[in-house]
């Protein structure tokens, strides 16, 4: 009689195993990233694999490369993470320099056990690398030199706004303080506004110097600001061509002039994402 053989739903326990070898061939590397210290930690591939910490490094260049070398001998894979923080995005260009996956979480969604309240940085780092190797972390958008160094510009004028705002209010209380109010008619901050403070006289030499000073602080306010919006009209004209472009479209809308257009473009990103 012939037997007539059904291929199992299973690969076979060969190919099972050639797969897990693959699967295990990958560590995922959790950094707790700090201003001279990375606490790492790793997750070996595979559900079941050892998750632990590695060791403290220091945050350069070469420690970077040290443990590059030290966890990738033999071939494996490896795929780093960390949290998005003061320390910027120089570890992800790094590590993806070399080959290797590096991606940057979002802080705000790594997820939490309840009850789980002891941070320490081996633990910050392992719940990164066991996680990961999970898929349960949440990337954020690294942007390339380029676009970080036009964010870095749009946000020193951003700041330079805010300055000016606080030496203006400074200037207004103090004249308030002492009665000093505009002639009738005059706009806050328009040429004539200035020239009336800058008329203004104080019977203390004390606080004559002191109108002077917050007048001086305006006025460094206002040239910053300036000096910063003819810095990105310079910058959009050495920005990539695919940017540029952005640019140029978002300014064709009504209201939506060369530092508005910027802004959105280096704060939003890709827009397609």
């Amino acid at each position: 009689m012939q037997v007539t053989r059904i291929a199992p739903d299973w690969p076979a326990p060969s190919l099972m195993h050639r797969r897990r070898v693959v699967q295990d061939r990958i560590t995922y590397v959790g950094l707790d990233v700090h201003k001279d210290a990375v606490v790492v930690a790793i997750a070996e591939g595979g559900i079941r694999g050892e998750v632990r910490e590695y060791g403290r490094i220091a945050n350069t260049a070469t420690a970077l490369d040290r443990l590059i070398r030290k966890l990738g001998d033999g071939g494996v894979r490896l795929r780093f993470c960390y949290e998005a923080g003061p320390c910027g995005y120089g570890i992800q260009r790094h590590v993806s320099t070399h080959g290797h996956e590096c991606v940057v979480v979002a802080p705000s969604l790594i997820p939490k056990r309840a009850g789980d309240r002891i941070k320490t940085d081996r633990r910050d780092a392992e719940k990164l690398a066991r996680s990961f190797r999970s898929g349960d972390l949440t990337p954020v958008w690294v942007p390339d030199a380029a676009h970080e160094a036009l964010r870095d510009l749009v946000r020193a004028r951003e700041a330079a706004k805010k300055d000016q705002l606080r030496a203006r209010h400074r200037l207004q209380k103090f004249l308030l303080r002492h009665g000093h109010r505009p002639p009738a008619g005059t706009k806050a901050w328009t040429d004539a506004y200035r020239r009336w403070i800058a008329g203004l006289r104080f019977e203390q030499p004390a606080q004559d110097a002191t109108r002077l000073d917050y007048l001086t602080e305006v006025d460094h306010a206002r040239d910053r600001i300036a000096r910063l919006e003819r810095a990105i009209d310079a910058a959009v004209e050495t920005v990539p061509a695919p940017m540029r472009a952005v640019i140029e479209a978002l300014q064709a809308l009504r209201g939506i002039a060369t530092v508005a257009a910027v802004t959105i473009v280096a704060e939003v990103g890709q827009l397609s994402r």
